[in-house]
């Protein structure tokens, strides 16, 4: 790669998964690979499946924005999740390192997509002015680091979060068990965060879990905030508000999120009104949420929407009533920034970051103590 100017820099952007609709850090990369451009820079995205949507970014930003696809064996792919894969697809150490590790209950795509990352860079030192890591703190990464390649990496929040919050919700021996082997991986992501020369994350209670969590030095995290692109979300006078009309997003159907919190409260509220809830995110079968649902009695009053466009989740801002963030710990929390530049009133707990990020003092949202049904029925109220 030739340098465009003196100031432009040559960015390789790692992602063990990069597709928007898997979560906040597939915005992240998205939005974060557009911005990039935007102030003159070259980036190359590194992902495993799901990829990044990056296609109309290339033709947006004149080809300045490159995608290099590092496939996985895409063991947990949403058509198949948890599938087994022949022997023929094992080519490379990497992949035989998320075989292995899947074989031992672990999640191993953080540490094969870093061993795809040092394979594929590994001839690519004078390509490059920075690697930025995202999130998945791979032993790869460090090899990267002792052969001089300059590295940084951004924590969105610590996973020892979610462990702890999943092993205190798991309901026998069994599960603890089964949950200690899949977040075993989190280990490795501190003995190599605690490496990396610097560490970025959001807000000022992630620092503090990280430094806590992952034994991070407080002087090696520095803050960098979550951005929203107003130009997309922003309020939609064109739509009416319905009544009673609740909207959330959980990209995921796990503890952390706090959605069972939020149907507790949906069945209380509809003791008195017609309340009709709409999850942003794929509710999984036979999940929590799904027998909460059967048990509360909320077949057909909530809804839950996947796969749709930036577009329609602004559509879908403008069409409720309120927007709520139940989450029991959030790192950021992209749907409340989303939620308080669509101008859509606000109810968010104050689980991790969330009271950096919607003020304490009502500034844009009620908010109140994570984990409490009664709580969200108060503030939906």
């Amino acid at each position: 790669m030739a340098k465009k100017s003196p100031d432009s820099l040559q960015i390789a952007l790692l992602t063990y998964r990069g597709k928007p609709h898997c979560g906040g850090q597939g915005v992240y990369t998205r939005y974060l690979a557009k911005e990039l451009c935007a102030l003159g820079h070259r980036v190359e995205v590194f992902s495993g499946q799901p990829y990044p949507v990056l296609d109309d970014l290339t033709e947006e930003t004149n080809g300045e924005v490159k995608l290099t696809k590092l496939p996985s064996l895409d063991i947990f792919n949403s058509q198949h999740p948890g599938r087994m894969p022949g022997f023929w697809e094992l080519k490379s150490f990497a992949d035989v390192a998320e075989f292995g590790t899947y074989c031992l209950g672990t999640f191993g795509e953080p540490l094969s997509f870093s061993f795809r990352v040092l394979k594929t860079l590994e001839h690519r030192r004078s390509d490059f002015d920075i690697i930025h890591d995202n999130q998945s703190l791979g032993y790869g990464l460090l090899e990267l680091q002792r052969r001089g390649f300059p590295l940084i990496a951004t924590m969105h929040h610590p996973i020892t979060v979610d462990r702890q919050l999943e092993m205190q919700h798991a309901k026998n021996i069994f599960q603890r068990f089964s949950k200690s082997r899949w977040y075993a991986f989190t280990k490795m992501q501190s003995r190599v965060a605690q490496r990396i020369e610097r560490i970025m994350t959001i807000t000022e209670a992630t620092k503090a879990d990280i430094h806590s969590g992952h034994g991070v030095s407080l002087d090696r995290i520095e803050i960098v905030p979550v951005g929203v692109d107003l130009e997309l979300f922003k309020p939609f006078q064109k739509i009416k508000r319905q009544k009673n009309k609740i909207l959330t997003t959980a990209s995921a159907d796990v503890p952390l999120k706090g959605l069972i919190y939020l149907l507790e409260a949906i069945a209380k509220l509809r003791t008195e009104r017609d309340i009709e809830l709409t999850v942003i995110g794929k509710l999984a079968e036979n999940s929590v949420a799904a027998r909460a649902i059967e048990r509360l009695g909320l077949e057909g009053a909530v809804n839950f929407v996947s796969g749709i466009t930036d577009e329609e989740v602004v559509e879908a801002y403008a069409s409720s009533s309120v927007a709520v963030v139940p989450s029991l710990y959030e790192g950021f929390s992209l749907p409340a920034v989303e939620a308080m530049a669509t101008e859509i009133p606000l109810v968010a707990t104050n689980g991790g970051g969330l009271p950096e990020v919607v003020g304490k003092n009502e500034e844009a949202s009620l908010l109140i103590e994570t984990g409490d049904p009664d709580a969200l029925v108060v503030a939906i109220s």
